[in-house]
């Protein structure tokens, strides 16, 4: 009786599961169709080359942008104190509108009464081009349109020394009807990157990220690669994320554009694909806003152009600094970025600076370095007692392992002391390779001599050659216990293996790699003379294995 009475409660819970879930799918579909008219400027294809029509420039010191004025869009971005490449006066094209490649920052009004829903609004301009004059804190470009009796003038405001582009809509409602209104801001990018030169992978080592990013309530920080956002859309799964504040991003090697949300009105992510899955959008919009007859209210945006400056994009939105792509270490890489920068501060170099952290940080490290070395030669002076006891129990493997364990216990040795210091070591390795491979103050930026560009390889391959050449001197002074033939050959291959791989890496990193290796070897000799006075020898240790 008790199991039929506990069946029919578990058959009733299904089924008012099954209730709920047809209900809120139900209701969630209402949603999509509601939002899907609000979105409906979003879903036209405005980026075609054939609906460019005239444009307008506007120039601070820091930013040119290009604006088209079908719609009021961003279609070509510079960043004027930042070169295309070093040793030329070409500067840094970020956005950009080309018939093989697509990055726009597009803005417009959304909603019932949205001016972007069914066509783009064509603006007038007073002129062709604006530019910030000297002794002046900023430009200003407006942009006027007017439709049955409202007057919408959209401006764009660039402050000096800034990668901040204000956007904002003001609606001068005349007419004798309520307006419902939302901003939208949204980022579009060819998903295929081909035309671009890219920089962001080393050889076999991972490269930096390419792709989406999005802040909000609950999230601090998530990403999404392009082609992820166009999967999104087949599978109809697109972002549709409700935050009060928040701001979504394209991300590339070393530069962020983003778009950050009103927060008085409360906004939504969201994402899409257009043009057949070639391109991919991620957009945040503004909720809807009632503008009443006669009433002028401003609706609008903040958009960053320019590179990963973690300081000044902390200041601009919260979390916008996490676009600095440290991965799963940040918090060892971000600690280990304002050292280097703090170094920087006072060396003026950064490639100096690079060798001041790596000290510190060996430095830092010598302790698990000594316990390594030290644990290490403890075990292979155990060697030939370890082989003993495995030959005299070689036929009962439980009294051969306590043996070895008390053999262990009496020496005071750990069987893992060698491989703990090593594995404690390991992440700030990779965290401070992000850091390296993330700062883009390194970017151009040049070292000594031949080395102009500590984010590019060395023209001459001299750091990596020099690096291979520590690496076997490191291997000298700490031979392995390796007896196998093979493994022994992979062992002596392995710093001209290292050296070829180095020598695709960024300069910044191989001097980091070559400056720990020549400061190992001065701790070895320390740390080996330490261990020679205490009886211990990893050499001779080694040698009487051998």
């Amino acid at each position: 009786m008790e199991q039929q009475r506990n069946l029919i409660f578990l058959l009733l819970l299904c089924s008012a599961m099954f209730l709920f879930w047809d209900w809120n799918s139900d209701k969630a579909t209402l949603a999509q169709q509601e939002e899907a008219k609000i979105l409906q400027a979003q879903n036209q294809d405005i980026n075609s080359l054939t609906e460019i029509g005239n444009t307008i420039k506007v120039s601070s010191d820091t930013l040119e942008l290009t604006i088209n004025l079908n719609g009021g869009d961003i279609i070509d971005a510079k960043l004027l104190k930042i070169k295309q490449e070093q040793d030329k006066d070409d500067p840094f094209n970020l956005l950009m509108t080309k018939p093989e490649f697509i990055y726009q920052a597009q803005s417009g009004l959304a909603g019932a009464d949205g001016i972007d829903i069914k066509s783009r609004p064509l603006f007038s301009a007073d002129k062709t081009e604006y530019k910030i004059n000297d002794g002046d804190e900023k430009v200003e470009a407006v942009l006027t349109y007017v439709k049955d009796n409202v007057t919408y003038t959209k401006t764009y405001t660039l402050n000096k020394n800034s990668y901040v582009v204000n956007v904002d809509y003001s609606i001068n409602n005349e007419s004798e009807k309520n307006l419902s209104l939302c901003f939208y801001g949204q980022l579009k990018q060819s998903v295929d990157d081909s035309y671009l030169k890219d920089d962001s992978s080393f050889g076999m080592v991972a490269g930096a990220y390419r792709g989406t990013a999005y802040s909000s309530d609950d999230s601090r920080y998530e990403k999404a690669t392009l082609d992820d956002i166009v999967d999104y859309a087949e599978d109809n799964k697109n972002y549709r994320i409700s935050t009060k504040n928040g701001w979504v991003s394209m991300i590339q090697h070393y530069f962020v554009s983003a778009w950050i949300g009103n927060s008085e009105n409360g906004n939504v992510i969201y994402s899409r694909d257009t043009d057949q899955g070639k391109t991919a959008i991620i957009g945040i919009r503004t909720n809807n806003v009632e503008i009443r007859s006669g009433e002028n209210k401003v609706l609008g945006g903040k958009l960053w152009v320019g590179p990963k400056n973690q300081e000044e994009m902390a200041s601009v939105a919260n979390n916008l600094d996490l676009t600095v792509d440290y991965g799963w270490l940040w918090f060892i890489s971000i600690p280990l970025f304002k050292i280097l920068n703090f170094l920087h501060s006072i060396i003026g170099n950064w490639g100096f600076a690079i060798i001041a952290l790596t000290m510190i940080v060996r430095g830092v490290m010598f302790p698990l370095t000594k316990a390594q070395y030290t644990s290490m030669a403890k075990m292979r002076l155990l060697q030939p007692k370890l082989l003993e006891i495995r030959e005299k129990y070689k036929d009962d493997r439980q009294k051969a392992g306590a043996e070895t364990m008390k053999l262990y216990k009496t020496e005071k040795v750990n069987p893992l002391g060698g491989c703990l210091p090593l594995l404690i070591q390991m992440p700030i390795f990779i965290a401070l390779y992000w850091t390296l491979m993330e700062s883009t103050e390194l970017r151009q930026s040049s070292f000594m001599l031949w080395i102009t560009d500590l984010s590019v390889k060395d023209p001459f391959f001299v750091l990596p050659i020099l690096y291979g050449i520590t690496m076997f001197l490191l291997q000298k002074m700490s031979p392995t216990p390796v007896t196998d033939p093979m493994q022994k050959k992979i062992f002596m291959a392995m710093p001209f293996i290292f050296t070829f791989m180095f020598c695709t890496f960024p300069a910044g990193l191989t001097l980091y790699w070559l400056v720990s290796n020549v400061f190992t070897i001065f701790q070895q000799f320390i740390i080996f003379r330490s261990l020679e006075k205490r009886g211990l020898s990893v050499k001779k240790a080694a040698v009487a294995k051998k």
